[in-house]
Order: C-alpha cells, then sequence, then structure tokens
C-alpha cells in the first residue's frame, strides 16, 4: 500500500475543477465557486481542518472525532467502517474525506455517489506534513498550513532536544502496541516519535506480530495505545502474559498506557503524545540511574 496515498472518486465536485497530482502531497490547482461542505471521516482530517481554521467548512464528522477535538454541535455519520452514506448524502457534503483503511462496502458506496472523495494514507511523520499541505490548499489554506507543520515540528525539536540532553542515559529499549488481539504494533509515525522522545523501537511498526517477537526483543517499556480505546488499554493483559514473564518491561512493571489518540491520530494530536513518551522514557532513565 502506497503511504501517503489517496484517491478520489468519478464523481464531482459540483462544477468546480481541481486537480491533484500523485497522492504524495503535490496539488497542482484547486479552484472552486462558492463555499465548500466537508464531511471527515477520520479524527486526523478534522483535526487537521480545525487547526487549518476551516471549521465552517466542516458540516460532519466521524463518531470518534469528538475524542480527539472539540467538534461541537457537528453532526456525526459514523466511520470509516460503518457508514449510512445517506445521512452523509442529507448534509449535501462537496467533498468527504477520510482515511485508509475503509470497509469495503463503505467505498462502493461511496463511490456510487456524486460526491468528491478522497482518503489519505499517511506512513510517517514527513507524509503527515504532505497531508497538512494537500488539506490546506483544497481549502484555500496553503499559508495555514505551512505554518501549521512549523508548529509541529517546532514543538517535536523541542521533544528532540531534551532527549539530547538526558543522552547520558541508556535509551529504554520500546514496543508500542496498537492493538492486542491479533497483535499489531504502533503505526510508523509512532515508532519516529519514540526515537525523537529518547527511545529505540524494537518491534516493526504497523504490523501483525507474535508474543515471541515481543519476548525476543526484550523491550525495556511497553506502551499500550489500543485504537479507538482512550485511555482503556490494559496493562494487565501484559503482565499476565506467560510468553512475556522473561521481559524487562513486565519484570519492572513498565507497561504504561496512553490515550490513543495522541498516538493513532497523524496530525496535531502527536506533539502530545510525543511529550508523553518522552515523560515515560525519563522516568526510565532515572530508575535505570
Amino acid at each position: 500500500m502506497l503511504s501517503g496515498a489517496f484517491f478520489i472518486s468519478p464523481g464531482r465536485w459540483r462544477d468546480e475543477k481541481f486537480t491533484i497530482t500523485n497522492g504524495v502531497g503535490n496539488v497542482d490547482t484547486v479552484n472552486y465557486d462558492g463555499h465548500i461542505r466537508i464531511v471527515s471521516l477520520a479524527p486526523s482530517v478534522t483535526s487537521i481542518l480545525l487547526a487549518l481554521g476551516v471549521g465552517r467548512e466542516v458540516v460532519g464528522v466521524s463518531r470518534w472525532c469528538k475524542d480527539v477535538v472539540a467538534v461541537g454541535r457537528r453532526p456525526t455519520v459514523g466511520d470509516c467502517w460503518k457508514l449510512d452514506v445517506a445521512t452523509v448524502m442529507k448534509l449535501e457534503p462537496t467533498l468527504i474525506i477520510g482515511s485508509v483503511p475503509f470497509a469495503p462496502e463503505a467505498v462502493a458506496k461511496l463511490l456510487a455517489e456524486p460526491v468528491a472523495f478522497l482518503a489519505i494514507n499517511p506512513r510517517s511523520l514527513n507524509d503527515i506534513e504532505n497531508d497538512v499541505r494537500i488539506l490546506g490548499s483544497l481549502v484555500h489554506r496553503a499559508s495555514g498550513a505551512e505554518k501549521l507543520i512549523r508548529r509541529m515540528r517546532s514543538e517535536f525539536g523541542k521533544v528532540r532536544g531534551r532527549a539530547l540532553a538526558l543522552a547520558s542515559s541508556r535509551r529504554p529499549r520500546v514496543y508500542c502496541e496498537a492493538w492486542p488481539n491479533p497483535r499489531i504494533s504502533s503505526p510508523p509515525w509512532v515508532a519516529e516519535l519514540v526515537t525523537l522522545a529518547g527511545g529505540t523501537n524494537v518491534i516493526p511498526a504497523g504490523q501483525r506480530i507474535t508474543d515471541q517477537q515481543v519476548a525476543e526483543a526484550n523491550p525495556d517499556v511497553i506502551i499500550l495505545a489500543w485504537a479507538a480505546t482512550g485511555s482503556r488499554a490494559k496493562p494487565s493483559n501484559a503482565l499476565r502474559n506467560r510468553a512475556w514473564k522473561n521481559v524487562g518491561a513486565v519484570t519492572n512493571g513498565r507497561v504504561f498506557v496512553i490515550r490513543d489518540e495522541m498516538l493513532n491520530t497523524p496530525g496535531p494530536p502527536l506533539v502530545r503524545g510525543a511529550r508523553q513518551l518522552q515523560k515515560i522514557f525519563q522516568r526510565f532513565a532515572t530508575s535505570s540511574d
């Protein structure tokens, strides 16, 4: 699957014209007459659009968006997996934006409607910046998008700087988990956040993995950020896992929960996630001295 990829449905964006290039963040022209009406099917998209100051254009959101950003009284329309397309179309959107993966049935129904549909698929922090640029161009906030990117880079830079200041301490070996059954490691951008926050990611990112892989990697710290669960991930699942009885993170009780939206929302919320990771790693450095 292409990183940063997206696609647009055959549906028209009303009578307006737009041209989007190869799916890696290049937007050639975006011209429209009148007001854009966007339905966002992903918290990451909503967080970016609202950060760009285009709340008026966002007329509907997914049921998960309220857990990530203040969406007010905007109607909710399900999500990328369970979607009432008729409810979406009642909002008269000119553009629907979501993120990969989608339920195939939901995609098929959206593609049958006379409305533009865009899906983003970031894998890295660079992809996320490209998505900010794409969305900024679509809503005529290109300069605002660059400002948002600079703000995020600045905050990530502060986290990286604090990590370098602790360079004399051993970097913790880290496993971040996005789902327990089947066991899935956190997305690749989380691995990047682990590194800039002062840790070392020891499990392949964004993949289905086994208990044995984690046991062999022997992480010092385990981070649980289970998708769509808020802070309800269960450290006991790791602490009681017999396959992990000799894993350092388990024997030393270093299994932590981070609210899932801080690591699983590829947009501005990742800044908070990076800070949370660093707090945990600093605790490890202190206890290891």
